[in-house]
């Protein structure tokens, strides 16, 4: 999956559950973000500035926590541990590798670590760096100073490259148990569950088989895949589409709707610029073109006769 830094991505499987969010993959969280919930991953867990994070966090590997941010529980980590400056935990930290913590950090309950424990220096290390080449200068060193300079350069653009699966969520998001706010697109994977009511300022998709147990307030477009059950209204100034056997508890109110004849609505239905009816035929014939126009429907069928 493309990493797209202005979209929400929830993976494949991942379940909202009453005090946890439970994924696979990386997790990482954008700056200044309202998390209402713990994280639970089999992969890494990597938190931004200024974030709160209201539960507790697990990681079958390392966690990364930057400066200013707030953990409400524990964290526990199978793999290596790094905070940033002022991060503060009101729970216990566990970890099986190495510890690396900055100036005023704050762990409650303690830690176990089984790795090796670094403090850092509360003076910033740009200073050392700043004294050690000030003497190269006084030294005549130029070269020296050179060499140094473009190693920084070509570190500081060195990126963690993340898990293929991931959870991501973008700066000044606000995950919570009854609201969230995103400012940006939402793209929601397979067979998953959310709980909460979100407030959209972009786009939303839905993947088939996810139960999402509260409404959606979209600012764009609305996509639901094929079993998809929505437990609230949904409300778009963009159009909503609506695929087969997918069940919207509430109503839907819309620019225009779009809904499969195998599909159901519970509530009334809203639409600016009219409603349209498709049958699963006309919905597959009009996918066979787009793909054929895309030349992908030929590889598709070599794919269907592979498996």
């Amino acid at each position: 999956m493309v990493f797209d830094r202005k979209t929400l991505v929830i993976p494949n499987n991942t379940k909202f559950e009453e005090k946890n969010i439970v994924t696979n993959g990386d997790v990482v969280i954008g700056d200044r973000c309202l998390i209402q919930f713990g994280i639970k991953t089999d992969g890494r867990i990597f938190i931004g500035e200024h974030v709160i994070i209201d539960g507790n966090l697990d990681a079958t590997e390392d966690i990364r926590v930057d400066i200013f941010s707030n953990i409400g529980g524990s964290v526990k980590s199978g793999g290596n541990v790094y905070f940033g400056e002022k991060v503060k935990v009101k729970g216990k930290l566990s970890l099986n590798g190495d510890l690396d913590v900055g100036d005023s950090v704050e762990i409650d309950q303690g830690f176990e670590a089984k790795g090796w424990i670094n403090i850092r220096s509360p003076i910033p290390i740009v200073i050392y760096v700043f004294i050690y080449l000030m003497q190269l200068l006084k030294m005549g060193h130029s070269e020296e100073i050179e060499r140094i300079l473009s190693e920084i350069e070509e570190n500081d653009e060195d990126m963690i490259p993340i898990s293929e699966i991931f959870l991501f969520i973008p700066n000044n998001s606000i995950i919570g148990v009854q609201k969230s706010k995103i400012d940006y697109n939402v793209k929601i994977g397979k067979k998953t569950k959310i709980l909460g009511n979100y407030d959209i300022k972009g786009n939303i998709f839905i993947e088939e088989n996810t139960i999402f147990h509260g409404s959606l307030k979209v600012i764009g477009d609305v996509f639901c895949d094929k079993k998809v059950k929505i437990q609230g209204n949904i409300d778009s100034s963009g159009n909503v589409k609506i695929e087969d056997e997918t069940n919207i508890a509430g109503k839907i109110s819309a620019e225009k709707i779009f809904l499969s004849k195998t599909s159901s609505v519970n509530g009334e239905l809203f639409a600016k610029n009219g409603i349209s009816f498709k049958s699963p035929s006309k919905i597959q014939a009009e996918e066979k073109v787009e793909r054929f126009e895309k030349d992908t429907d030929i590889v598709d069928e070599v794919d269907n006769l592979l498996e």
